[in-house]
């Protein structure tokens, strides 16, 4: 099965990699194969770029105004490819909004600072912030980086702000989080220049 798009509500979504360097315990994943009838979202293989960018080319954006790389993995795992087809979007319609939806870590898996590479491709970074806390976070998250991973977040929300990229960090709602944790993590947010988004817990 080779689900590379799909549609959510009002947005195309694209499914890169089932790859992923976290198993976070409230993952939709250990729900099953798809969400919002999206179909198998489990690859048999890794789509190519220009297999990518053909599926996204079969979809009018006259009835969609976003683009989000977000399937069953980490889509910053494939950031050669990522970047090719946001990068083609965007020469097709720079008004088309595109968003990433990531844990944060590709610098990690990269060994590089990589929030540069997405200005002028990619409108919004979505980061999953999931806690305050570190030791919580290495506990939910359980990113196989270990306790660099936290940090490693954090530095790179900073430096993609600071480069001109909308971050957004969120965390899930209760019971996840608490609305003081909530609270704590809207601050933290501000100050690395992202704004806190809540997200509905699908439990």
């Amino acid at each position: 099965m080779l689900t590379v798009t799909y549609r959510v509500k009002n947005a195309v979504y694209v499914n890169l990699t089932n790859r992923c360097p976290c198993a976070c315990k409230f993952c939709l994943r250990r729900n099953g194969p798809e969400i919002f009838g999206s179909g198998n979202l489990w690859l048999e293989r890794e789509p190519t770029a220009a297999e990518t960018i053909a599926s996204l080319d079969g979809w009018d954006y006259t009835q969609f105004r976003e683009v989000v790389f977000c399937g069953y993995g980490e889509p910053t795992e494939r950031l050669d490819v990522l970047l090719e087809a946001a990068a083609h979007l965007k020469a097709k319609d720079p008004t088309l909004t595109i968003r990433v939806n990531t844990n944060g870590l590709a610098d990690l898996i990269w060994n590089r600072d990589t929030s540069g590479e997405f200005v002028g491709k990619v409108d919004v970074l979505s980061i999953s912030l999931n806690t305050d806390d570190p030791k919580e976070y290495l506990e939910v998250c359980r990113p196989k980086f270990g306790a660099a991973a936290y940090p490693a977040m954090l530095d790179f929300a900073r430096h993609a702000a600071q480069k001109g990229v909308k971050t957004v960090m969120t965390v899930v709602d209760e019971p996840v989080t608490t609305k003081a944790q909530q609270e704590r993590c809207r601050q933290l947010c501000a100050s690395l220049g992202a704004t806190l988004r809540v997200r509905p817990y699908e439990g």
